[in-house]
């Protein structure tokens, strides 16, 4: 169902804008972008101040962004791909692109869905939990600086082990994971090793509020930990940036007033 997926991570340089933005994307930006025959699901969420407080990660460039969204791409790819680029140059071209001057893009990039999983309570499958409400998400963005077996031991843990202790946790209803086009470009493993690292994205949806589900994951970690279930990657994963969001209300953007 899902061939492609889009993130954007940006942030509002100008502080007094973040209505104006917000009022763009809700009301004229995503309604277009939904009605893409390519398009098969998209939504925004806001990394609210309590959620910058709660953010993670190596790479401090995330810190000035407040925003992310993605979007779920059908087959054909290139089609939709193309539609989605030509919609976003005829809104410059006729002057509905209001954030060009003060958005500060953080991430943009089309990714390959890996896999979905979805909690057993919520009854649903992971091609239809994207289109379930949330309150919000909780989204990693990693570099694995390793191409051969640590890396791919790490995979398997994630698959196996760590993921199915989240869907545990209160408040999961699930987990997309996402890695950036560039590892298909080079088939062979051994020849992936003079690539820049590859971008893996572990994006969590939340039925509950982000920063109690995130409090309780934290607390799990300490047992997972104590009971062998627990790893410790940092030679192989670097956790550029991780983060809670916020679902978007319409017209309840007063986070940043």
């Amino acid at each position: 169902m899902f061939q492609r997926a889009f993130f954007s991570v940006v942030g509002v340089a100008d502080p007094a804008r973040h209505w104006e933005y917000n009022e763009y994307h809700q009301l004229d930006h995503r309604p277009a972008n939904l009605a893409l025959p390519g398009v098969a699901w998209g939504d925004r969420w806001v990394r609210s101040p309590d959620c910058i407080a709660a953010s993670t990660g190596s790479d401090h460039s995330f810190d000035d962004s407040h925003y992310m969204a993605m979007y779920f791409l059908r087959a054909p790819v290139e089609e939709a791909t193309r539609a989605w680029l030509q919609l976003g140059e005829q809104a410059y071209q006729l002057g509905r692109r209001p954030d060009v001057a003060w958005r500060k893009n953080h991430f943009q990039n089309f990714v390959f869905p890996v896999k979905g999983y979805a909690a057993p309570r919520v009854l649903l499958s992971p091609g239809e939990l994207p289109f379930r409400p949330v309150k919000g998400v909780h989204v990693t963005l990693s570099h694995f600086t390793e191409a051969g077996a640590p890396t791919h031991d790490a995979f398997a843990w994630y698959d196996r082990i760590r993921i199915p202790d989240l869907l545990a946790c209160r408040g999961v209803a699930g987990v997309w994971t996402f890695v950036s086009e560039d590892v298909f470009s080079v088939p062979i493993l051994s020849e992936r090793e003079t690539l820049p690292p590859a971008t893996r994205i572990t994006l969590l949806y939340l039925d509950e509020d982000p920063l109690e589900v995130l409090q309780g994951i934290r607390a799990r970690e300490a047992e997972w930990r104590k009971s062998g279930r627990g790893r410790d990657l940092s030679g192989v994963e670097d956790v550029r940036f991780a983060a809670p969001y916020r679902a978007i209300i319409p017209w309840q953007w007063n986070w940043f007033d």
